[in-house]
């Protein structure tokens, strides 16, 4: 059968690393969309993986703005149906401006853009897909003060959503310290982001485990890109894009192990949804 992906974010970076990884490792009839906000830029990377000698599938560029929920929505209708969908977008971040000046763009991407790819795509799933969202280990509720942690915990995505939207009205008032919010939006983001696969997952996860399909959010390990190397001071473990791309890819063409679905994955193994402690910023960047 003929299959169709999808990775947001695609123009560089691993979601770049993750479009090259599907064409080598997918059929020659498969069909794979790079998309991003660029035209030009979306262009010239699926121009890119098109010619690269080891690309066995078809690769086509697509423009698509994921915090336009409109567009997203429109892009998924006109598509109908599809198998893997790789929800990899990311909003900047600049560590030399404050960060409250850029929450709306981070979040409109990250999150937003996030809720609008498994509220769109999730239905036009066929049996035995994919659905992955590219999260982060810094992504599981231990990482949020208690008081936070029943916003995110067992609720379904509306209220995620209201969460997030809470928060960000906190961060424009001021008052996103005083009602406990990390100093890093990248910590309740990611949180946010795995909520939502969770909250999603747990409405359709009978039928999807007996079809073979994966709704789950995935964990990349540090990665060496532009948008990390601002933040991390020690590199000497991260991955290039390529590598980090490999696990990830795998969890998507393998067989679907059932206790990873609505989980988050990290190098094929689950990370408990519980872990983690919350930390201050100078502690997570090292």
């Amino acid at each position: 059968m003929t299959r169709t992906a999808v990775v947001t974010g695609a123009n560089q970076g691993l979601g770049f690393a993750l479009t090259q990884g599907l064409a080598t490792r997918l059929g020659p009839d498969d069909l794979v969309l790079l998309t991003g906000r660029d035209a030009e830029r979306v262009a010239a990377a699926a121009e890119r993986v098109a010619a690269n000698p080891a690309t066995r599938s078809r690769v086509a560029g697509r423009v698509l703005d994921v915090s336009d929920t409109d567009a997203v929505a429109r892009f998924a209708t006109d598509l109908g149906a599809v198998d893997i969908v790789l929800s990899n977008a990311v909003g900047p971040l600049d560590p030399g401006r404050p960060q409250a000046e850029q929450a709306d763009v981070f979040l409109d991407v990250a999150n937003a853009g996030a809720h609008a790819v498994l509220r769109s795509f999730g239905p036009i799933l066929r049996p035995g897909g994919r659905l992955l969202v590219v999260a982060s280990s810094l992504g599981t509720l231990g990482h949020l003060p208690e008081a936070l942690r029943p916003r995110f915990d067992g609720v379904p995505l509306d209220d995620v959503e209201r969460a997030v939207e809470d928060w960000r009205t906190a961060i424009h008032e001021g008052r996103a310290h005083e009602l406990g919010w990390p100093e890093w939006i990248n910590v309740p983001s990611k949180v946010a982001q795995v909520a939502a696969v969770r909250a999603v997952a747990a409405q359709r996860r009978e039928q999807d485990v007996a079809e073979s399909t994966l709704v789950a959010a995935v964990c990349p390990g540090l990665v060496d890109t532009r948008a990390s190397r601002p933040w991390f001071a020690d590199f000497s473990q991260a991955q290039t894009p390529d590598q980090a791309a490999r696990a990830v890819l795998d969890l998507v063409l393998d067989d679907l192990d059932p206790s990873t679905y609505g989980e988050l994955v990290r190098f094929g193994t689950v990370v408990p949804w519980h872990s983690g402690n919350p930390t201050r910023h100078e502690e997570l960047i090292g």
